[in-house]
C-alpha cells in the first residue's frame, strides 16, 4: 500500500466522481478552502452547474459493459467515489463491474488515493454496538454491494483506499419527519436510529484530507442514538406533519460508532443531539 502524503496541499487537485447531493456540496465546500476541484456528472445539463461553481465539469458514465470518460479527470491528488448501488431490485450486480472499471481508470493514470463513501449497511443489524472493528454481516442487496465493492477497491496495491462509512443521511432536502409521517403500527420501534447530517458527512472528508489519515475504515454517524419511535415521532411534529405510531419493541437493531482507528484523527460532530437540531434548525 502506499504511504499517505503528509496532507493534499491546497492548490492541489481533488476529483469527486459523482457531484449529486452529498459530493456536490462537498466540492464547493472544498473550493472555498483553496482546493481545485474536478465534479463529474452522468448528466449534461448538470456540467453547467458545476462549471457555474467553479468546479471543472466532466461528463463521465461507468456502466457494467463499456465506459465513457476523460482520462484527465483522474489526473488528480486524490479521487472520492460517491456512486452508490441503485435500489432498483436485481441491479445491485452490476455495481463491482462498475468500481472495478473505474479503479482501472485510476491505475492508468497512476492515482494514488482513493476516498469510497460507502455505507454502515454493511454491517447488517446484529444487535449490538457496532464499531470499524465490527465484521461486516449485510443483510440487504445494497449492503452487499456495497461491501464487495470495498474489498475490490481495498485489495488493490497500486492505490491506498480509506473507506467511510456513512450512516442514514440527513439535512437539506432530506427531511426525516417525512420518513413515517401519518403511518401507524411500524414495527421497531425501541430500535436505535443511526444517521448523520450532511454537513458533518463534508466536515468529517475535509478533516479527513487536512490530516491525511488515509487507509483506515471509518464509520461516519453521529453520537446520538434515539429510539426510531422518539425520533420519528418529534420529526414529524417538528415538520407539521402526522405524527406515527410504532410499536413499542426492540427486534433486529445496531449501534454505530466509531473509534477513529487512525492515530492522531478527531473528529467533534456538529449535530450530535437530534432533539436539540430538530428545536433549532429548520428540516
Amino acid at each position: 500500500m502506499p504511504e499517505s502524503p503528509s496532507s493534499i496541499p491546497q492548490n492541489h487537485t481533488i476529483s469527486i466522481l459523482g457531484c449529486g447531493w452529498y459530493g456536490f456540496e462537498l466540492a464547493k465546500q472544498l473550493l472555498s478552502s483553496g482546493y481545485l476541484v474536478k465534479g463529474s456528472s452522468t448528466t449534461a445539463t448538470k456540467l453547467t452547474l458545476l462549471s457555474e461553481s467553479g468546479i471543472q465539469p466532466y461528463l463521465i458514465d461507468f456502466q457494467e459493459d463499456k465506459a465513457h470518460y476523460d482520462p484527465d479527470f483522474f489526473n488528480t491528488d486524490l479521487l472520492i467515489i460517491n456512486i452508490p448501488p441503485k435500489r432498483v431490485s436485481g441491479k445491485q450486480d452490476s455495481f463491482c463491474k462498475k468500481i472495478e472499471r473505474i479503479a482501472s481508470a485510476a491505475q492508468k493514470q497512476q492515482l494514488k488515493h482513493i476516498v469510497f463513501i460507502s455505507s454502515t449497511a454493511v454491517y447488517g443489524d446484529q444487535n449490538l454496538e457496532i464499531t470499524e472493528s465490527t465484521l461486516t454481516n449485510p443483510d440487504t442487496a445494497s449492503g452487499k454491494a456495497m461491501l464487495e465493492a470495498e474489498n475490490l477497491l481495498t485489495s488493490q496495491t497500486a492505490f491506498t483506499t480509506t473507506i467511510l462509512r456513512f450512516a442514514g443521511l440527513i439535512g437539506p432536502g432530506r427531511n426525516p419527519g417525512r420518513f413515517f409521517a401519518g403511518k401507524d403500527n411500524i414495527p421497531n420501534g425501541r430500535a436505535p436510529v443511526n444517521l448523520v447530517h450532511l454537513q458533518d458527512c463534508i466536515n468529517f472528508s475535509i478533516t479527513l484530507i487536512k490530516n491525511a489519515t488515509f487507509g483506515p475504515i471509518y464509520n461516519v454517524c453521529s453520537p446520538d442514538h434515539p429510539s426510531r419511535q422518539e425520533f420519528y415521532r418529534k420529526a414529524a411534529q417538528v415538520s407539521g406533519l402526522p405524527v406515527p405510531t410504532f410499536q413499542d419493541e426492540l427486534l433486529k437493531w445496531k449501534k454505530v460508532s466509531t473509534i477513529h482507528v487512525a492515530p492522531g484523527f478527531n473528529y467533534t460532530y456538529r449535530v450530535n443531539n437530534f432533539s436539540t437540531w430538530m428545536d433549532t434548525d429548520k428540516l
